[in-house]
């Protein structure tokens, strides 16, 4: 049975457009909610509805992810600014156990397909601010790693993409953390080699830089 949200976006989306039901529902499959979202984004008039929607499930994460997903807690990250796509990829790690955090788990588990897709639409639209943190030459430091190695995956700008994390305006201490989690094979994230291999030689003191100067960026 669908929860509550669940049918409110489908009655929001359907009376905005009309064009994004299958057999009467959405599919829950995690490749038609990526199409369908990509629709919606396309669409004002849809993606305004979702994003409406989107805030309400939100209020459900915010005692961990903070107020738009803009996390207070040191050990959680920011939702806020991120790519929604890249947002439903790990979610999907979550339901098929790649990624692994029991109470995460449960959380995203009792979310419809369509609620998931909204609350992301509506993260992704929120601003996150950067965290000016340590001395100059820590984040100089950091900016002289992360130009030679991080960029290639997350931008210049640490923006990220459909494939790969905003860095940008992130939490410190929850990027130390995720960095040190990679690093000794103890993050609960399978299958990620590639993390795994470019910060196998990172130093804590490389980590700390890293992290201070991606927190910085807007």
């Amino acid at each position: 049975m669908k929860s509550r949200f669940g049918i409110q976006i489908v009655a929001l989306l359907l009376g905005a457009a009309g064009v994004l039901a299958c057999g009467g529902a959405l599919a829950d499959d995690t490749a038609s909610v990526l199409e369908q979202m990509q629709r919606i984004e396309a669409d004002p008039a849809l993606s305004a509805a979702a994003i409406k929607q989107g805030a309400k499930v939100a209020a459900l994460c915010a005692n961990c992810h903070g107020a738009n997903g803009y996390s207070t807690l040191p050990d959680t990250p920011n939702l806020a600014g991120q790519d929604p796509h890249y947002l439903l990829g790990q979610m999907e790690k979550f339901i098929d156990g790649r990624r692994r955090y029991e109470f995460m788990e449960g959380m995203i588990k009792a979310l419809t397909p369509q609620e998931r897709m909204s609350v992301m639409l509506f993260y992704s639209r929120q601003a996150v601010a950067p965290r000016v943190t340590g001395d100059a030459w820590l984040r100089d430091k950091g900016k002289s790693y992360f130009e030679k190695v991080c960029f290639r995956c997350h931008g210049p700008d640490g923006h990220g993409n459909q494939s790969y994390a905003r860095l940008a305006g992130q939490q410190p201490p929850y990027m130390e953390l995720a960095l040190k989690r990679y690093r000794d094979n103890t993050d609960g994230r399978r299958n990620d080699p590639l993390m795994g291999g470019v910060t196998k030689l990172m130093t804590d003191a490389d980590i700390h830089a890293v992290a201070a100067y991606v927190a910085s960026l807007p």
